[in-house]
Formats: structure tokens, sequence, C-alpha cells
């Protein structure tokens, strides 16, 4: 069975949604897949529903993973990940922590790529000053929190890929992200690398 997509983990500011743009450009196939969302925020990358219809996909067996964080809902369709792969996508997933990656994998190991994205937590920083972020600090107890999330619940083999944002720039990441995702469609796990400490 081919993969279903690429998911892409890492602290904040360390590219995910650069790295999207960028794997969409290099082929408009691969397409974020915008998460259900009950809640408020900014509406880029999600698809708001209210908790009633969020209710009914939990019934019926739809929601692959559903988190709880920042007062809000967010879940993935599974039809939505099915109907997408069908018509020849590739989807890409950005997830804030391992569990639920885990839990979005299921019992298939290689069902999806497993991408991580790392910066130093200086440069989360100085990215999120220079965009005019108004929660810096949050952000990087957010970046103290994924470094603890890869120490507690990844050993070193559990991420695909490894790219250091810092020091490729986008479209060489893209590339380097589709080379990774034709093995594994092709061939099964690629050489999986060491998550940084």
């Amino acid at each position: 069975m081919s993969p279903y997509g690429i998911v892409l983990y890492g602290p904040p500011a360390s590219g995910k949604d650069t790295i999207t743009a960028a794997l969409n450009r290099l082929d408009p196939q691969v397409v974020l897949l915008p998460k259900l969302k009950v809640g408020t925020g900014r509406p880029d990358g999600y698809e708001f529903v209210t908790a009633e219809h969020l209710d009914r996909l939990r019934a019926e067996g739809r929601l692959l993973v559903e988190t709880r964080r920042y007062g809000n809902v967010y879940a993935v369709d599974r039809r939505t990940v099915a109907d997408r792969q069908a018509a020849g996508y590739v989807s890409v997933v950005h997830m804030g922590n391992i569990p639920d990656l885990r839990t979005l994998m299921d019992r298939t190991p290689d069902s999806w790529l497993r991408v991580l994205l790392w910066v130093p937590r200086e440069v989360t920083a100085q990215r999120s000053k220079a965009r005019g972020d108004a929660d810096t600090d949050q952000r990087l107890a957010a970046w103290d929190e994924t470094l603890a999330d890869l120490e507690a619940h990844a050993d070193a083999g559990f991420f695909h890929l490894r790219i250091h944002t810092d020091r490729l720039s986008p479209d060489a990441a893209a590339r380097q992200i589709m080379e990774a995702y034709g093995r594994l469609r092709a061939a099964g796990r690629p050489h999986a690398e060491e998550c940084p400490r």
C-alpha cells in the first residue's frame, strides 16, 4: 500500500508552512490536509466545524486523531485522507506531538512519511520576532515542550528524515522530502535518521 502522505513535525517557526508551500510548488499534487477545528484562532490550514459535527464524525469512527490544545479541538478526518489518496493527492499533515503522530499511524508504521523539521531554540526566537509574533515567549515554551516530547516518545529511528531548516533552503528541503517519499512509496521504509538532542 502506498503511504497516505507526509507528516511534518517540529517546534514553532521550524518552517512547516514554508516547507508545505515548497512541496506544493515542486508537485501540485502535494497539498496541506486541513485539520478540522472546533474553537477560535487563525483559519489558515483549518476547516472550522461545530462540536456537534465533530461528535457525529467521532460516532462514525471517522476521526484518525483528535487533539485538544489552546482551548480548541483539532482532528483529522479519515474519509478526507482516503478521498485525497484515491484522487492521486499526497496529503501533508502538521503534527504537534509524538503520541498523536503514533495514533495517526495506527498499526501501520510506514503509512506516513515522518519528517522532523528542526531549528535551535534561538532560531525560533529570531524567526518569531522577525515576523512580529506577540507571543514569542509562548512559542519558546512550545519549543521546550517539543524537545521534551521528542526525548520522551521518539527513539532514534522514529523519523524517516530529519531536516535542519536553518541550514537548508525550503526548496532543497522539499526535494529531500519528495525523494524520501518516493523511496517509501517504492520500496518501504528508508534509512531512518537520529533525532536531535
